[in-house]
């Protein structure tokens, strides 16, 4: 998991707030970003679309909305929705006022994540990861959104990495109460990293991508037969064992060339590759373009972020 959380690479940080009273309820339209979000007082329902059956949240739960689907935070889900951006358009230090507020709140934080890994990451979550309040790990998201709120606001020297650290550690101690209570289910990368076998495999594989591995090294790593290894891998994770391979080898090329300078023509052996030929192929397979017009594009956003002052 550490291997693939240093390859996100957080960014482009917002804090956030909502202040409540009497019946409400707000749509809130699609998002490009991961949502967190503590709620401080009171409570409330919330409904993602598509995202199975609502939730209710008290004060001292936390949640995490990693899909980006529409969804809706109401004190009763049966009311008329009011539109997001009536609430927010004469907030307060960033924080909607509903109805003059004072019965609910909740602080929240949202940021991107550039790296190639977030979308099959997030993909294995549920449309709320919630995080009730009887949990530690409540307690740290609590503390690590009012600590992330701060530093956004006072802008004190390194408050950027502090930011960036604190993003880390929320979706972090998430991720963890996720995998300990087992709520993933289903199919996917997280799935596979809840399996202590896959796990195993997983965390060499990851950790070595250069080598050439078998199904059979990866078998005994899992202390498991080469058949039973590739037939379980593939229920669990959703692909073969040589597909996540293959894909967190480029992965990993992505993010060297990015902000290096890596010589291309040396990255298809430092990510598993035999060939340049072939490593230029796989990378514009899956990422749309060849290494050196990935580079190029990749140079230009960040120059474009830096000069709008992102």
């Amino acid at each position: 998991m550490s291997e693939v959380l240093a390859l996100l690479k957080p960014q482009t940080y917002m804090s956030a707030g909502l202040n409540a009273a009497g019946a409400w309820a707000i749509q809130f339209p699609a998002h490009d970003y991961i949502k967190f979000n503590a709620v401080t007082k009171g409570f409330c329902w919330i409904a993602v679309e598509e995202g199975g059956k609502p939730q209710r949240l008290e004060a001292g739960d936390c949640f995490l909305l990693p899909s980006g689907r529409p969804f809706v935070l109401a004190s009763n889900l049966s009311l008329p929705k009011m539109p997001a951006e009536t609430v927010y358009t004469e907030s307060c230090d960033r924080t909607g006022i509903c109805n003059g507020g004072g019965e609910f709140s909740l602080v929240g934080a949202r940021f991107e994540f550039s790296g190639e890994q977030a979308s099959s990451l997030f993909a294995s979550l549920p449309a709320v990861v919630s995080v009730r309040e009887s949990s530690d790990q409540a307690s740290v998201l609590r503390w690590s959104l009012e600590r992330f709120e701060r530093e956004l606001q006072e802008q004190s020297p390194g408050s950027s990495l502090i930011a960036e650290h604190l993003a880390h550690i929320m979706l972090i101690q998430v991720l963890r109460l996720h995998l300990a209570t087992n709520q993933h289910g289903g199919v996917g990368w997280l799935s596979a990293l809840a399996d202590p076998q896959l796990c195993a495999a997983l965390a060499a594989m990851h950790g070595d991508v250069s080598r050439r591995w078998t199904l059979e090294e990866l078998g005994k790593t899992a202390h498991m037969s080469r058949s039973g290894f590739a037939s379980r891998f593939k229920q669990v994770a959703g692909l073969s064992p040589m597909e996540d391979l293959a894909r967190g080898r480029l992965h990993v090329a992505a993010a060297r060339l990015k902000p290096t300078s890596h010589i291309i023509r040396r990255m298809a052996n430092s990510v598993g590759y035999e060939s340049d030929a072939a490593f230029s192929t796989a990378f514009k397979k899956a990422m749309g373009q060849s290494p050196q017009h990935y580079r190029h594009a990749h140079r230009a956003t960040d120059t474009l972020r830096v000069a709008g002052g992102e």
